[in-house]
Parts: C-alpha cells; sequence; structure tokens
C-alpha cells in the first residue's frame, strides 16, 4: 500500500487515552468542527499553516520571510508585522516560509507517514508501555483516514500491540463496522443527545453517530467501549442531557462513561490559525457540577469517571 497517513502529532508515554501507557497518533481531518475543539489544526485534511504571533520576532527587524511567499499571502503592516492570508495559503504544498523562519513562528503542522514507518515508531515504543499498552488512534478523525488506518491496525494485530481508538463515529455505517472489526478499546464522543444542540455546537446531527454506536453494539463486537462526553457549561452539563444519555446507553447495554471537564488548552492554537474562540470566557463547570452529573450516572448503575481519574 503506497498511500500516505497524515498525522499531525505522535505523543508517546501518554497514560490517559486507554490501558497502561500508550503512543498516541493524531490523524489529521475531522467532519465535526467543535467550538471547544482543542486540536482545531486538525480539521483540514491535508498540509496547512500555522503563524504563532508571540514567536515572531519582526520587532527585533527579523524580515526572513518577506518574498518569500511564490504565492504572495505573507504581507507586512506599517508596523512591519507579518500575517497571511490563509486562503491563498490554501493552494501551497511547499511552505517555504516555514523552513526559512528562524524562531519556529511559522508551522506546517501535518506530516505524512507510511504505514510502516507508524508500525517502526510502534515497535520503538514497545518495551516502554508495560503489559497494558499500546497505541490509541485519535485525531482529528482516524475513520477519515479508514483503509491507511486498517492496514496499520492489521500490523498491529502481527505484532501483538494493543490498539485503541477515539473516535467521533460520524462515518458511513459499513467504514465504521469495517474498522471496528481490528478495534480493542474504543472511546467515542457523544456531545450532545439533542439533535439540533449537536448540531448547533459540532456542526453535524448526531444521528449517524448514535446509530454507528448500536449497529457496533449489534454486531457482536468483543472489545470495550467507553462513551465520552467533554463537558460544557451552558451546553451539554444538564440533568436533562445527561439522563437522555442514560436512557440511550441501557438500552444498548453501555456501563461506563468518561466526563471530561472543560478546558481552553486549545486557544492559542485557534488564535494561531486565525480562528475566533467563542469560549474565551464560558463554557466552565465546576468540579461540584461534574460530581453532582457523575452521580445522575452511579445512582444508575452506570461506571462514571471524572476527567483522568479513570481505572484504564
Amino acid at each position: 500500500m503506497n498511500e500516505k497517513g497524515l498525522i499531525f502529532d505522535i505523543q508517546s508515554f501518554s497514560v490517559h487515552d486507554g490501558p497502561g501507557c500508550r503512543t498516541n497518533i493524531f490523524f489529521t481531518g475531522c467532519p465535526l468542527k467543535c467550538k471547544w475543539c482543542a486540536n482545531p489544526e486538525s480539521w483540514i485534511k491535508k498540509k496547512h499553516l500555522m503563524l504563532s504571533e508571540n514567536l515572531c520576532k519582526y520587532d527585533k527587524g527579523c524580515r526572513a520571510c518577506k518574498n518569500i511567499c511564490p504565492y504572495g499571502s505573507i504581507k507586512f503592516d506599517e508596523n512591519k508585522k507579518p500575517s497571511i492570508t490563509r486562503d491563498i495559503c490554501k493552494r501551497c504544498e511547499t511552505f517555504e516560509c516555514v523552513s526559512i523562519c528562524p524562531n519556529n513562528s511559522l508551522k506546517q503542522c501535518v506530516k505524512e507517514y507510511s504505514v510502516d514507518e507508524i508500525i517502526k515508531i510502534l515497535r520503538r515504543d514497545f518495551n516502554n508501555w508495560g503489559p497494558e499498552g499500546g497505541v490509541t488512534f485519535s485525531g482529528g478523525e482516524p475513520l477519515m483516514h479508514h483503509e491507511f488506518l486498517i492496514e496499520v491496525l492489521k500490523k498491529c494485530h502481527k505484532w501483538q500491540i494493543h490498539n485503541a481508538i477515539e473516535t467521533s463515529a460520524y462515518a458511513k455505517s459499513e467504514i465504521f463496522l469495517e474498522v471496528f472489526k481490528y478495534i480493542q478499546f474504543a472511546f467515542i464522543d457523544v456531545k450532545n443527545m439533542d439533535n439540533e444542540k449537536h448540531k448547533d455546537g459540532t456542526g453535524v446531527y448526531n444521528d449517524l453517530i448514535l446509530s454507528n454506536i448500536e449497529l457496533l453494539k449489534k454486531s457482536g463486537w468483543q472489545g470495550r467501549l467507553v462513551l465520552r462526553q467533554p463537558t460544557i457549561g451552558g451546553y451539554n452539563d444538564s440533568d436533562e442531557n445527561a439522563y437522555k444519555l442514560i436512557e440511550f446507553m441501557k438500552k444498548n447495554s453501555l456501563y461506563e462513561i468518561n466526563l471530561l471537564k472543560f478546558h481552553r488548552l486549545g486557544e492559542t492554537k485557534w488564535n494561531q490559525l486565525g480562528k475566533v474562540y467563542e469560549y474565551h470566557d464560558c463554557g466552565d463547570v465546576t468540579h461540584e457540577k461534574m460530581q453532582h452529573l457523575q452521580k445522575l450516572y452511579l445512582d444508575n448503575n452506570i461506571a462514571c469517571y471524572i476527567g483522568d481519574n479513570t481505572p484504564f
């Protein structure tokens, strides 16, 4: 297989994304556009540019990137401060500006990997995981790279590398079920049980996501499934939403959920991508509210973990 996987990050020694110590592989490209997303650089399924203004030394007289862009994307204002025209940058494949920037303020945030290159990295990390560890495929949305992902998963089975996936489950059902034939452990996000609110927060409806979860449970899949909810104040932290999700979980014999507390760790990336971050001063959820939501699930015989306080 000659196809390359588009990866925006690989993190070794992760302990919060599945059993044991793991290597996380983050695919780029995502069908959802969550307004609170911590990895907005993962939205586009191609190479693209980020500009970190706080690293730029324009105020020290640096002009290394001036006239380097073949498309004329980089402009300088009256204070000699550079900016980029992102619609122009979308055409670029060479990113001369990145290679010439001495301060790393310009970054091309996607790299191509072959299947064998991914396996080489995983075999390198193998001895660091311990008996329960392995690889977790995340993103972005790894299902957008399903053909490449399946080839990697097949080789993981060959080398007895435990695998996990973090997914929105927003993919054609036949693709979703085909990938899950090779998956051993899964986190699936359910952002909101209300169809319209789900679209308002993520850009897509939740019908396909919920349907795929139901199909997976009916398929006889033998892996472990933990639902996840990034808990956003004013969006999905209501008792009503929790009770709807509890009903859905019971109907489908699902008894584990991980409530993730809202954070703003991705805000800087939004700025670097020229995007407006709507959750700059809203979305917070108190610890007391998280405990209250946890109790609703526990009272209904559903194991509920808050944040990284998990048994995996």
